[in-house]
């Protein structure tokens, strides 16, 4: 008996995150076999020395991919977030930087009829049982890499992807305001905090830098062990509100990734992590997402639509500090530790009325970095 199973994969860098790639039929299909093969290929250390992760809430994401079987869509994804060190993957939320080498990814493996110079993409995500439309630049038949947009948080320039998300309210809670209300009180260790919790592509708790003792203009590496602890426990307190968990401790564990918890505060300027300036004049807001209990080093795809459309959203904590120039746009800027990063959304909101998401889109960059196959004990397969 062969003592390693071979499984071919493709290592892709979707917007500021990367990923392994693995057609679901190279897969075992018993979702707990499956998993710890997915574990095996990431390394299951906290360094994940053993394997392709990189030790990093960024690099440690796994798209699943196979043709869907729905006729609304091409393709079906289900993002895993893979813990470092924990041994749990958590399916409860979308990955939108690891979405955006999805229709790459199916245009170069033959899973789309391929048209020049777009190939539009349809594809289910089973995370959140919603679908998303991937305009994919086309060049004599592959997906192309190479152009000059830019996104801050990737070095150079590259094809730009335009992803344009369908029925994106209450895509995991099934609710615009999961709990009701527009504003809430979350109970911690610091007292009582003032949040808004949100679902549009995924479901975010928005609290105010100012409420945690913080400017928002902080750098990942800039929070301590403290205020780390306070921020997790907040998201915590959200996913007991969401009924995610029994208790705030279990969310660490069950349930890291979702719901995501995005500080945010009024425009101001500040130096982002490789010392560059951003001027208070080219955001609306700045935000800092927390990603597996650490600070985001960019922004995410899917929490960022949400944070731009809480910003239209009148009584949200979003919209108390953004500027007026995104009430009156369909661009909103975000500014985080990286940079800046635009959104396009639209929003139909009346006096009794349930608003409306009219457009939820965003634009990113995706490489095919390698191909090939990674290596999994066959024991995992086999029992043994």
């Amino acid at each position: 008996m062969r003592e390693y199973e071979r499984i071919r994969a493709a290592i892709i860098r979707g917007g500021t995150s990367k990923g392994v790639f693995i057609l679901q039929n190279e897969l075992p299909e018993d979702p707990n076999v499956r998993d710890q093969v997915i574990l095996s290929i990431y390394g299951q250390d906290a360094r994940q020395i053993d394997g392709l992760g990189g030790a990093d809430a960024l690099t440690s994401k796994f798209a699943m991919v196979r043709p869907s079987p729905l006729s609304a869509a091409d393709i079906e994804y289900t993002f895993g977030q893979v813990g470092i060190g924990t041994g749990h993957i958590d399916y409860n939320t979308n990955c939108g930087n690891i979405l955006s080498g999805v229709g790459p990814f199916a245009v170069d493996e033959g899973l789309v009829c391929v048209t020049e110079p777009y190939t539009k993409v349809r594809i289910h995500n089973t995370n959140t049982d919603r679908i998303i439309i991937a305009h994919v630049p086309v060049e004599n038949g592959r997906a192309k890499q190479v152009g000059n947009f830019h996104i801050d948080g990737v070095p150079g320039g590259g094809a730009k992807i335009m992803l344009d998300f369908q029925n994106a309210a209450g895509a995991k809670t099934g609710a615009l305001f999961p709990t009701g209300a527009r504003k809430d009180w979350l109970v911690c260790s610091h007292g009582k905090i003032e949040t808004s919790i949100v679902d549009v592509t995924t479901p975010v708790a928005f609290i105010n830098a100012s409420a945690v003792g913080l400017t928002g203009v902080e750098l990942p590496e800039q929070l301590t062990q403290e205020q780390l602890f306070l921020l997790e426990e907040i998201r915590g307190a959200a996913a007991t509100k969401l009924g995610f968990v029994a208790q705030p401790s279990d969310a660490a564990h069950l349930t890291p990734a979702s719901p995501k918890l995005i500080i945010v505060s009024e425009a101001q300027e500040y130096q982002t992590a490789a010392g560059q300036s951003v001027h208070k004049a080219n955001i609306d807001f700045v935000g800092r997402a927390m990603s597996m209990q650490h600070m985001h080093k960019t922004f995410p795809v899917t929490g960022g639509l949400c944070t731009a459309v809480a910003s239209k959203l009148q009584g949200t904590v979003v919209h108390d500090c953004c500027s007026d120039h995104a009430q009156n746009e369909e661009t909103v800027r975000v500014g985080h530790p990286s940079g800046t990063m635009e959104f396009h959304v639209s929003v139909k909101e009346a006096n009794g009325i349930e608003p409306t998401i009219e457009k939820a889109a965003v634009a990113r960059t995706a490489r095919r970095i390698m191909e090939g196959f990674a290596y999994a004990p066959a024991a995992l397969f086999w029992g043994h």
